[in-house]
């Protein structure tokens, strides 16, 4: 899903009424199980050229706890990491507005879902689908509600791992996600 068109319309930071193109393709194995969507990368990622790439995003910590690794710094470490789990990782909106040139998922306007059931008959051992946002969970059940895939009819709902999301610590965080995702 990279951006074809202008480079111009492709800015997360000046983005008032450009359109704004997913930057990265999905990260997936043949043999991912578990497929976490996020909304829309964030300004950070597209600057880190990566998935959760804000620094104080918990997304990586949170897996790192489930998992009890160290956290994977690196994006070949984050790969290494999601394939040796059987993680895919992927995001639900694949182009959008961004306004008034921050991250929140409230600023996003004008979204195109991505071909999430495309990824799906291609990638058949999938079985379960997460999203870390509301927003991303409103997508899928607007977008993918008629769907043959059963696995998008009710995603499972992952607590944001975003910074602003303080209702719970990190640690309680990596026991819901893992409670959820039924990892062991």
């Amino acid at each position: 899903m990279k951006n074809t068109k202008n480079p111009s319309t492709h800015s997360p930071i000046h983005p008032s009424a450009d359109i704004l193109f997913h930057p990265f393709e999905p990260i997936i194995f043949k043999d991912s199980e578990i497929l976490i969507l996020g909304t829309f990368p964030s300004i950070k990622s597209f600057e880190n050229q990566f998935y959760y790439g804000h620094p104080k995003n918990q997304f990586w910590k949170i897996l790192s706890i489930i998992f009890n690794e160290n956290e994977p710094k690196t994006i070949k470490e984050k790969k290494e990491f999601l394939k040796k789990h059987k993680i895919a990782l992927w995001d639900t909106i694949c182009e959008c507005t961004r306004e008034k040139g921050n991250s929140r998922d409230d600023n996003l306007k004008d979204i195109k879902p991505c071909p999430i059931e495309n990824l799906l008959k291609n990638y058949p051992n999938i079985k379960k689908v997460a999203v870390t946002s509301r927003l991303g969970e409103k997508v899928i059940k607007k977008y993918f509600k008629n769907s043959q895939f059963s696995i998008l009819h009710s995603p499972i709902y992952l607590s944001s791992p975003s910074p602003l999301n303080a209702r719970l610590n990190l640690q309680q965080k990596a026991e819901k996600w893992k409670k959820l995702l039924q990892l062991t």
